[in-house]
């Protein structure tokens, strides 16, 4: 069932005059083509809407209770033809974001208000996760964008590219005192702490020219997160591979130092990633602008 509009029009008219002739006059009907209006939504919702006598025009209790919904849907009418000429501004928008913790808590997290205020009517809502369940989940609609490195082939998904993401290869200047890290050779004597075995940040050392290969370790130990890294290659207890901007502090206050330093690094890039068939692409257009204006920390 589909109620006309025009029809809803006419029953509003002359709920409000409970006159069916002044109500045709409002709406530019005769009066017995509005009578044919009433009727046609009779018919459809299968209840009468008003008592008519000789004197007097009166709302049936269905009439009475149907009104308030009729105005509202009129209104919400009216609404859909203000807001396509551009009158009412931006809808109310809900986006959920996705990002790895350390990046979120450090560089996203802080730019909510400004990014809400940059685009009027947007709730940024906030995911955290690793690299593949980020993707993952753009993919499956279970959020509806990411920023990641992880690099994106899946035919499904676009990306905007962001800031460029280098990475370091370092440990602590005690540890590297006692144990020298010159070459393959001295890997041997060290533990390599790394995020996930499947996307491992040591493949930017490991596949950079004069790289070397992560069998060449003790060990290797996997923790999750690079904040978990970070805090292990600080307190002596290995080496690893981190992106800069996440230790640019902690480099330049020599509480770690670069090893390997001839060899150059392979660079990664973050992306905004989201659906091909996502109609936003505008949407995430300014939010990767603004994330592009504020440099990575």
């Amino acid at each position: 069932m589909s109620l006309s509009t025009d029809n809803l029009r006419c029953f509003a008219e002359a709920a409000r005059l409970l006159n069916f002739r002044a109500a045709a006059r409002a709406v530019a009907l005769s009066p017995a083509a509005l009578g044919q209006r009433i009727r046609q939504i009779e018919d459809e919702l299968g209840v009468r809407l008003f008592h008519r006598t000789t004197r007097a025009v009166v709302l049936t209790e269905a009439g009475l209770n149907l009104l308030p919904y009729v105005d509202r849907a009129l209104a919400a009418v009216e609404d859909c033809r203000r807001v396509s000429r551009g009158e009412l501004g931006p809808s109310p928008m809900e986006l959920v974001l996705g990002t790895r913790h350390e990046l979120g808590l450090s560089y996203i997290v802080p730019m909510i208000d400004s990014l809400e205020r940059q685009q009027p009517g947007l709730t940024l809502h906030v995911y955290f996760g690793s690299g593949p369940d980020l993707v993952m989940r753009v993919r499956s609609l279970a959020i509806d964008c990411a920023v990641t490195s992880s690099r994106i082939t899946d035919p499904k998904l676009d990306d905007l590219r962001l800031h460029d993401e280098r990475y370091t290869f370092v440990g602590s200047p005690e540890l590297v005192r006692r144990l020298p890290l010159r070459s393959a050779r001295d890997a041997r004597h060290h533990t390599l702490f790394d995020v996930t075995e499947d996307l491992p940040l040591f493949r930017y050392l490991r596949d950079a020219p004069g790289g070397i290969d992560s069998r060449e370790f003790s060990r290797v130990i996997r923790l999750g997160t690079i904040a978990a890294i970070r805090q292990q290659v600080l307190r002596g207890r290995g080496v690893a591979v981190l992106p800069e901007y996440f230790i640019a502090r902690d480099l330049q206050a020599g509480r770690l130092v670069s090893l390997l330093p001839r060899v150059r690094l392979i660079a990664d890039f973050f992306r905004l990633i989201f659906r091909v068939d996502d109609p936003r692409r505008g949407v995430y257009t300014r939010l990767a602008d603004s994330f592009r204006a504020r440099p990575l920390r």
